[in-house]
């Protein structure tokens, strides 16, 4: 009888048995020292919640609304890129979960399923994650796909102009798929159930790219033109360019500051996405909790606010509620799920987080999410101890 699944971490216990090393290292790894990949769950633990009781608790319910969109709570699958090497299909398979949850599901530019196959693979729009590249071609070809599969909103990730050096990526030879090495080898030789499943799939490169951008055939021409693509001359003018050639919804992510909070308002974004991209890009940044209520308190109610990085728990989503998000997104939670169990382990962590959720929002006195308000948080003396030296 198999042992129920009742929080993330036994999903990421059965994840790190059945994935290659290099896969799961890449999902649980943050740049240099890795402290803010670090704090951004511990500082989660900085907040406690305030319990009330002789409330009635009946007839909850966990539904809003991101961008519009009705959702069953409001949790994205955020995008990661190479979801498709941690389970085969894997962008297919997590996308058909969000969308029988109810729950948005974002496709990374760097994904190893195209947003051909995706669109192919479900009956609900989904949102694209756009990294802006220098070639100006692809890029409006890119932005041309996600409008021809009916994608509704554009996640435009603004902090990654210069990649962040993680450490294990390097150690470990990082590639899609895997570069043949004895090292690579013997640790695959152990994971016979993720390796007989990607032997059933095609699709075992970066989708969006090859075959799409101009000199990218084949895995040969693909690792040098990626190493060269990110565009470090993106500013607020890009990102307007960008939003005019997309003409959707428009959500930026990868904001950790109200003034760059207050620039996206500037350039009319639907949404912003209060992130620091898991801890892989500037280590020493703050945690995304620990930036959120400095920007609802600068723009929040002009443009909705999202955030991510940290979040393992439905408790980490009320308190992100709490703290004025009106929508958070989970990448490794759901990564965890799928590596471990394919789309039933991203069900698995969506209902783990539903639960969770669900059950202390009532704990807190509230039986709808769109009531919750920071009345039911206590915050350590730590937790807002950080301030800019000006």
């Amino acid at each position: 009888m198999a042992t129920p699944i009742t929080e993330i971490e036994d999903l990421k216990r059965i994840y790190k048995r059945r994935v290659p090393k290099m896969f799961y290292d890449y999902c649980e790894s943050g740049s240099w020292t890795e402290q803010t990949f670090r704090e951004n769950t511990t500082d989660f633990d900085k907040i406690r919640l305030r319990q009330r009781v002789a409330v009635d608790m009946d007839d909850r319910s966990t539904a809003t609304k991101m961008i519009g969109e009705d959702v069953t709570m409001p949790v994205g699958l955020a995008p990661v890129g190479m979801t498709g090497m941690q389970h085969a299909d894997g962008e297919i398979l997590a996308a058909q979960a969000a969308e029988e949850f109810g729950v948005p599901f974002t496709l990374s530019t760097m994904s190893i399923c195209s947003i051909e196959d995706v669109a192919k693979h479900t009956k609900k729009p989904f949102w694209f994650q756009l990294y802006v590249m220098r070639d100006e071609e692809f890029l409006e070809n890119v932005i041309r796909r996600a409008t021809e599969a009916g994608c509704s909103a554009m996640v435009l990730t603004l902090d990654l102009q210069i990649l962040g050096q993680r450490h294990k990526d390097i150690k470990n030879g990082l590639s899609a798929p895997p570069k043949p090495t004895l090292k690579n080898m013997l640790n695959l030789s152990t994971k016979w159930g993720w390796g007989m499943d990607m032997l059933k799939t095609q699709r075992r490169s970066f989708g969006n790219i090859v075959g799409h951008a101009k000199g990218v055939g084949d895995m040969s021409s693909l690792s040098s033109w990626t190493a060269e693509q990110f565009d470090p001359r993106l500013d607020w003018e890009k990102v307007k360019k960008i939003r005019d050639m997309w003409g959707g919804k428009l959500i930026l992510k990868g904001i950790l500051d109200a003034d760059d909070a207050r620039a996206a308002l500037d350039v009319g974004a639907d949404a912003i996405i209060v992130s620091n991209h898991g801890g892989r890009q500037l280590d020493g940044a703050l945690s995304a909790i620990r930036v959120l209520p400095e920007i609802v308190d600068a723009v929040g109610g002009q443009t909705e606010i999202h955030m991510d990085s940290g979040i393992r728990s439905g408790q980490d989503v009320l308190k992100a509620m709490a703290l004025g998000a009106d929508g958070t997104y989970i990448g490794r939670a759901f990564i965890y799920g799928l590596g471990a169990k394919g789309k039933q382990g991203v069900t698995d962590a969506l209902n783990v987080i539903h639960k969770e959720l669900d059950t202390t929002m009532a704990l807190c006195g509230h039986r709808k999410l769109t009531e919750v308000g920071r009345d039911i948080l206590l915050l350590d003396d730590e937790f807002n101890r950080y301030r800019r030296n000006i």
